[in-house]
C-alpha cells in the first residue's frame, strides 16, 4: 500500500521564488508607483527628492535608498524592512499568506495565480553586463605612499589583488580620470572595483562591477574562531595584520548579507563580530544587522570622530598600529 500525501515543501527563499518573481514581491509591498531602474519616491522616509531605486543592475532585483542606504537589499529585506519583521522566517511566512502560496500551511489558495496575471513581468535580459577592462601599470611612488599611510606595503597589495591603473575602459569606451591623483582596482574574479581614494563620494567607486555579495577573506577564516567582520578592503587590511581570521564585506548595506554568506560566516566561525563605521549611519547598521544575525559588533570608540576617525583605516593612519592593537587587546579579541 502506497504512502499517501504530499510531499512536505520547506519554506525558504527558493521555494519562494519557484512560485513568484522577485518583481512580483516588490510590485506586491511596493505602496507608491515605481518603474525599474527609475528613481522614485522612498517608501520608507519622506523624499521630496526621489532617490529610491528598485534595479536589475545585477541580474537579481534590488532597492537602496540613496537618502538612506541603511535601507538596501533584495525583495526578502524590503519586506522585512518595510513590516520591521524580526527575521528572514517572519517575512517568509508573510509572503507566503499574502500570496496565498501554501508553503507553510496546508491551505494553498493560490491567490498568486490571480495577483500576477493583473500585470506583465518586465521585459530584461538577466543580467545587465558592465563590463570593465583595466590596463595596470606598476606602482608609483605616490601609490605605495598613499597605502604605507595605513600600513600597507606592495606585498601587502598584490595579496589583496590591488592594482594601480593607467587606462580604464566601461563597456569599451575610454573612461577618463584625473591621472594626477591615484587610482586603483579590486580585482575579484574577472570583476572590478575601482577606487578613486580623492574623489567625492558619490564618485570614489565607480565604475563598479562586483556583486555586492561578494567578500574578502571568507575563505581563509578558521572554523575554530570567532570572526571580525569589516565593512570594507582597506580595515580588512589594517585589522588582518593584527588579527588574522578577518574578513570584510563590501560595504554597511544589508544587501551584502546573502542566505549564503550567512552560512558562510557561520560555518567558518565560532563566533560572529561586525565592525562598521562609529558615525551614526555606522552605528545604525550594526545595531540592524547584529540583532538580525546574532552577531555581536565592535566599532572603532565614538570618542575618535571628532579627530575625524571612524574606522580601523582611519585609526591606523592617524593613531597608528599600536592604537588598533591594544583596542582590540581590551574588547579581548587579541588575546595576549
Amino acid at each position: 500500500m502506497g504512502i499517501k500525501g504530499s510531499k512536505k515543501v520547506e519554506l525558504n527563499t527558493e521555494t519562494v521564488l519557484s512560485k513568484i518573481s522577485e518583481y512580483d514581491i516588490f510590485k506586491f509591498y511596493m505602496p507608491s508607483s515605481w518603474s525599474l531602474n527609475e528613481a522614485c519616491c522612498s517608501p520608507f522616509r519622506k523624499d521630496v527628492h526621489p532617490s529610491f531605486y528598485i534595479s536589475n543592475r545585477y541580474g537579481s532585483i534590488s532597492y537602496i535608498d540613496f537618502g538612506d542606504t541603511s535601507f538596501k537589499g533584495n525583495c526578502f529585506h524590503f519586506v522585512r524592512q518595510l513590516y520591521n519583521l524580526s527575521n528572514l522566517n517572519e517575512t517568509l511566512i508573510k509572503i507566503d499568506k499574502d500570496f496565498g502560496l501554501g508553503i507553510s500551511s496546508k491551505s494553498i489558495n493560490n491567490d498568486y495565480k490571480k495577483i500576477i496575471k493583473q500585470y506583465k513581468q518586465p521585459v530584461f535580459s538577466q543580467k545587465r553586463n558592465v563590463k570593465i577592462q583595466v590596463v595596470p601599470k606598476k606602482f608609483t611612488l605616490n601609490d605605495l605612499a598613499y597605502w604605507n599611510t595605513f600600513h600597507q606595503d606592495e606585498t601587502d597589495l598584490k595579496r589583496e589583488n590591488i592594482y594601480s591603473i593607467n587606462k580604464l575602459f566601461l563597456n569599451k569606451k575610454r573612461f577618463s580620470f584625473n591621472k594626477n591623483e591615484p587610482i586603483f582596482g579590486y580585482l575579484y574574479g574577472g570583476k572590478w572595483k575601482i577606487y578613486r581614494p580623492f574623489e567625492d563620494k558619490k564618485r570614489k567607486w565607480l565604475p563598479n562591477n562586483v556583486p555586492i555579495t561578494v567578500m574578502d577573506g571568507i575563505n581563509g577564516l578558521d572554523p575554530n574562531k570567532l570572526a571580525f567582520v569589516n565593512k570594507s578592503k582597506k580595515d580588512y587590511m589594517v585589522i588582518r595584520k593584527l588579527f588574522i581570521n578577518t574578513c570584510a564585506v563590501q560595504n554597511e548595506g544589508l544587501g551584502c548579507f546573502s542566505e549564503t554568506n550567512i552560512n558562510l560566516l557561520k560555518s567558518k566561525s565560532n563566533k560572529q563580530i561586525l565592525s562598521f563605521d562609529s558615525d551614526d549611519p555606522g552605528v545604525k547598521s550594526s545595531k540592524q544587522i547584529t540583532e538580525m544575525f546574532g552577531f555581536d559588533y565592535c566599532n572603532v570608540p565614538r570618542h575618535y570622530l571628532a579627530q575625524g576617525i571612524k574606522d580601523w583605516a582611519d585609526l591606523a593612519r592617524i593613531k597608528g598600529m599600536s592604537a588598533v592593537e591594544n583596542y582590540l587587546i581590551t574588547k579581548n579579541i587579541i588575546k595576549i
